[in-house]
């Protein structure tokens, strides 16, 4: 077995959490830092908290808005028109 390729291993990482939170460990890193550890991770806190990484809850809110703003357009552009009944000929060519 080769001697030279295998990382070096610390028994005593430090692991630092963004919430403060530092504990022991073993890897080949000697210090990782962490967005969520157990004291902070809400499904052992039992809080909801919503954890966003790269912005996907304002991503999504921004979709929601145009999305109201394509339906309220339509519903504007719907309403300018003025509404007369339908002629015995369009319906039969809707079912065609």
């Amino acid at each position: 077995m080769k001697t030279t390729i295998h990382p070096q291993y610390f028994e005593d990482a430090t692991v630092i959490c963004a919430c403060g939170n530092t504990f022991k460990t073993g890897s080949t890193q000697q210090v990782i830092h962490v967005e969520l550890c157990s004291k902070c991770h809400p499904f052992y806190t039992g809080e909801q908290r919503f954890v966003d990484t790269g912005s996907r809850i304002e991503k999504f809110q921004k979709k929601q808005q145009a999305a109201k703003l394509h339906i309220t357009k339509k519903k504007v552009a719907e309403e300018k028109k003025p509404q007369t009944p339908k002629t015995l000929r369009e319906m039969l060519l809707e079912i065609q």
